[in-house]
């Protein structure tokens, strides 16, 4: 199954490896994804007439490789359940 926008997603490796989140956004071309609260980086911001600059926490792109789909588990249940006649 491939990883679309809103999908649960858990980090295979690096330093939020075991961390689930829900994928927010899609870069198909890199074959990156962007999770919510994993891979915080601080962004510096400059001060122009519109925004107000400084530092911000932001969430970056993660390689698929490193990412595995999470399933639910009554779904998982109901395919793997046998029926007897």
């Amino acid at each position: 199954m491939m990883i679309k926008k809103g999908l649960k997603v858990v980090v295979l490796t690096g330093k939020d490896k075991k961390k689930e989140g829900e994928v927010i956004e899609i870069d198909r071309s890199n074959l990156r994804a962007k999770v919510k609260d994993i891979n915080i980086v601080k962004k510096h911001i400059k001060t122009t007439k519109e925004k107000k600059g400084g530092i911000f926490s932001k969430e970056n792109f993660v390689h698929f490789s490193n990412l595995r789909l999470v399933e639910d588990k009554m779904k998982s249940k109901n395919k793997t359940k046998k029926v007897k006649k």
